[in-house]
């Protein structure tokens, strides 16, 4: 050994073979139909996914895509990728086929692998679309040979970890899209490590951990697992969301730690049978990706219980820039409902104006951040990269304001903000306060081309079954608070409001609506 190696961290892929090497015997994943694996099968499945991957090719940096919903196989094919140290390029299992064919064609995907219940169909379009693209599927299918037989065929071996060096990607994600197409960035070994270790140090996972997945494994439902290995719990996998599913099986297993995003809290809150469930067992309810209502959440709180820890990170810095922990979830004040929280002690996080001076307490400013979580840059975007890296930090893109105790506010993405009669507006603001109107389940609120104005204030409003509203009691709502200036100027009725891969609203695809349709 090198003394060099004397000292070396242990990365993802050595930390996972690891955990997966001790208690075989105690169960760690679960499936709805009843299905179990324990620690030692998760091990000998990762072992044989690792020799049918490499029996098709897959080597150091190969990039893997993945297309499937919710299924044991997907962290089987995670798992070893990691240990192939291959390259995962995970692709949403809601997302169009203009993103995935996007995605596969600039990651430079070899290997595709897919659900061929849910994704035979998509994928099929793919391969017409992408020369070269090479498909393997999870289960059987005509279109391609089945990973899991392959798998079958191996015996399994003891887990190897390969050598890995912090600059080595690991993943390669794509931001939601929400401006433009979605943009790869590359995550590596470092920044992985980063993740997890922030992620065990700062957020409060129960003792005896009982974890419900719900949203996509192959998302931010895998990085759960580890956590979840590393601390000796057990996961419950569903096949996706559902409000009736999710609190049926919280009930019956004694969930107690789940991850949802704002729009399932809504889904479970507004649910005609919520009130049929025993909900608590729940300690800790991970909740982040997009902005939740403080009305919404203090309702969640009133309803489910003082057990609500918000995490905030981007694709670029992931997981945990800052953290809202239980207890400072105050019902009493609005403004701390409305908080992502204070940052963690692992990162450097500053508010910068325009010319990347620090503002004061109080006053606008964009979330910047620096350390050892923060991105590679943009895959093969300089340019892309030396903006998002401007005077030495990440420009997360989002304003915020912070209180004299350290918390932030996030009050807009940059590129939201609205500008009506020469007035900067900040749509989140908007937002919230049409949420404490009693019939508003969720708001999004746009800036619309206006030949007078610039842009004029247009909320999107999904209204609470069994309630109503109108737009004049919206509009007058929104001006008492916010003055005349910031009321919308027209309000949008709809059952639902289109959300991106990762569960933000789609403004990108609203205000596509709004021009189509007016």
């Amino acid at each position: 050994m090198s003394h060099a190696d004397l000292h070396r961290p242990l990365y993802v892929p050595e930390l996972l073979a690891n955990a997966l090497g001790q208690t075989p015997g105690r169960p760690l994943l679960q499936l709805a139909d009843g299905t179990g694996y324990t620690v030692g099968q998760v091990r000998d499945a990762t072992s044989r996914f690792v020799q049918a991957l490499r029996s098709l090719g897959v080597a150091r940096g190969t990039r893997v895509g993945l297309l499937s919903a919710n299924l044991p196989e997907v962290l089987f094919s995670n798992n070893a990728v990691q240990l192939l140290a291959a390259v995962y390029v995970p692709m949403h299992p809601l997302g169009g086929l203009a993103d995935h064919q996007h995605v596969i064609a600039d990651s430079g995907v070899e290997l595709l692998i897919f659900d061929a219940q849910r994704h035979g169909p998509r994928a099929a379009e793919l391969a017409q679309r992408c020369p070269g693209l090479k498909l393997v599927a999870l289960g059987e299918s005509p279109l391609a040979p089945d990973l899991c037989r392959i798998a079958a065929g191996f015996a399994a071996q003891p887990l190897e970890a390969p050598r890995v060096e912090p600059t080595d990607v690991i993943r390669l994600g794509y931001s939601g899209g929400t401006t433009g197409k979605p943009k790869a960035l590359a995550s590596v070994q470092r920044t992985g490590l980063a993740t997890l270790q922030m992620m065990m140090a700062e957020w409060e996972w129960p003792r005896d951990m009982r974890f419900l997945s719900c949203t996509p494994l192959s998302h931010a439902g895998a990085a759960m697992f580890l956590p979840t290995l590393l601390r000796g719990g057990s996961m419950l996998v569903l096949p996706g969301f559902e409000p009736v599913a999710v609190m049926q099986a919280i009930q019956q297993h004694r969930i107690n730690a789940v991850l949802l995003v704002p729009t399932m809290i809504y889904a479970l809150l507004d649910h005609p049978r919520f009130g049929e469930f025993d909900l608590s067992s729940l300690e800790t309810v991970f909740y982040g990706a997009s902005a939740i209502s403080p009305a919404r959440l203090k309702e969640a709180i009133e309803r489910i219980g003082l057990v609500f820890f918000q995490f905030y990170g981007q694709a670029e810095a992931p997981m945990s820039v800052t953290v809202l922990r239980r207890a400072e979830h105050d019902v009493n004040d609005p403004r701390r409902l409305a908080s992502c929280g204070r940052p963690t002690p692992w990162v450097q996080v500053e508010l910068l104006d325009a010319d990347n001076r620090p503002v004061p307490d109080g006053e606008p400013g964009e979330i910047c951040v620096r350390g050892p979580l923060v991105m590679e840059g943009y895959r093969d975007n300089p340019e892309l990269t030396a903006q998002a890296f401007a005077g030495g930090w990440l420009h997360s893109g989002d304003v915020a304001v912070r209180d004299p105790g350290g918390f932030l506010r996030i009050i807009d993405r940059t590129k939201d903000m609205i500008v009506s009669g020469g007035f900067n507006i900040y749509p989140r603001e908007i937002e919230d306060i049409l949420a404490l109107h009693p019939a508003v389940s969720q708001a999004a609120v746009i800036g619309v081309p206006h030949p007078k104005w610039g842009e004029a204030v247009t909320a999107v409003v999904v209204l609470r079954p069994g309630h109503s509203t109108d737009a004049e009691e919206l509009v007058a709502m929104v001006a008492g608070r916010k003055g005349s200036f910031q009321a919308p100027k027209a309000v949008e009725f709809v059952e639902s409001i289109p959300q991106t891969p990762v569960g933000k609203p789609d403004k990108k695809a609203l205000r596509a609506w709004y021009e189509k349709t007016n």
